[in-house]
């Protein structure tokens, strides 16, 4: 669970920061920039660098250590953590691909060094587990990985762009109460730790795919899926407070915030950056317990 809040903040923050750069401060060079390629590789190096010896010295020292050794955790939270990877791959390999861009790295290097930042990332994030008596490495958390990496590796090679993006959305549920110290004692932390009210989308741009229809461009369609009822990784039945977790799936509208026409250069970083935020909206529910439910708005 540690390794998904991080994920989430290094979402926003290395976002930030090569939008800034990408959509504020330079336009694209149209040929190889070596000194923006450089500074772009020292970033990605200090960020990741930093963060990963904080993790060390801030979170893992505080836990025993043990051998490198691999775990098996495929079976929690309803793979909702796993959903948290896919979707942190996807996007740190987005800005590690999108800033080679802005220095005018071919897209060939792009993909090969930029698009897989996140897995590169994540990875050794993983490592560090793995050397922790108390977690763990996960292969079902590697393959996670690999899928968010593939997914928009994979969207390049077929198409030269991304019609098919990943988003998250949250809203506040009644179990965090129960367990404040796993699931989160407020909201900001409850949007990283608790699964119960996060849900993730793959959320298609209708346009890219008819261009020469009358579909606005932003308009989007969603399929969400999320979790409800989990108090714990794992069920558990003999626990008096555990509760009868059971799956999600959601049909939506939502907006691509990048195709939003502004003459802003605020407003343009503004909306790349949050772009993995599905807005609310109606949404056609069906669960495992209850069957289908309509949401005149989800979050």
């Amino acid at each position: 669970m540690l390794k998904n809040c991080i994920s989430f903040v290094c979402i926003f923050f290395i976002s930030w920061s090569f939008q800034a750069q990408t959509s504020s401060f330079y336009k694209k060079s149209d040929s190889l920039h070596t000194k923006r390629r450089n500074g772009v590789i020292i970033t990605k190096a200090a960020l990741s660098v930093g963060t990963l010896v904080a993790l060390d010295r801030l979170w893992y020292a505080d836990h025993p250590r043990s051998s490198f050794h691999f775990t098996n955790d495929n079976n929690q939270w309803k793979q909702l953590d796993k959903m948290g990877h896919v979707m942190t791959s996807y996007y740190v390999g987005k800005i590690g691909m999108k800033a080679l861009d802005w220095s005018g790295v071919s897209k060939k290097n792009q993909l090969i060094y930029g698009a897989t930042f996140g897995f590169t990332f994540l990875t050794a994030v993983e490592v560090l587990d793995g050397f922790s008596k108390r977690w763990g490495a996960s292969w079902g958390d590697i393959l996670a990985n690999a899928s968010g990496t593939g997914l928009l590796v994979g969207q390049e090679l077929l198409w030269d762009e991304q019609r098919i993006l990943l988003k998250y959305s949250f809203s506040q549920t009644k179990y965090a109460k129960q367990r404040p110290n796993v699931l989160g004692s407020n909201f900001l932390e409850q949007t990283l730790k608790d699964y119960n009210g996060q849900t993730y989308w793959l959320s298609a741009n209708i346009w890219s795919f008819n261009k020469d229809g009358n579909f606005p461009k932003w308009l989007n369609i969603a399929l969400g899926y999320g979790a409800d009822g989990m108090l714990y990784g794992e069920t558990l039945p003999s626990n008096p407070v555990a509760q009868n977790p059971y799956r999600q799936f959601y049909l939506s509208i939502d907006v691509d915030l990048s195709k939003i026409k502004t003459n802003s250069k605020f407003l343009k970083t503004l909306f790349s950056t949050i772009n993995f935020i599905k807005i609310p909206a109606p949404a056609l529910e069906y669960n495992t317990k209850n069957g289908f439910k309509f949401h005149f708005l989800h979050f």
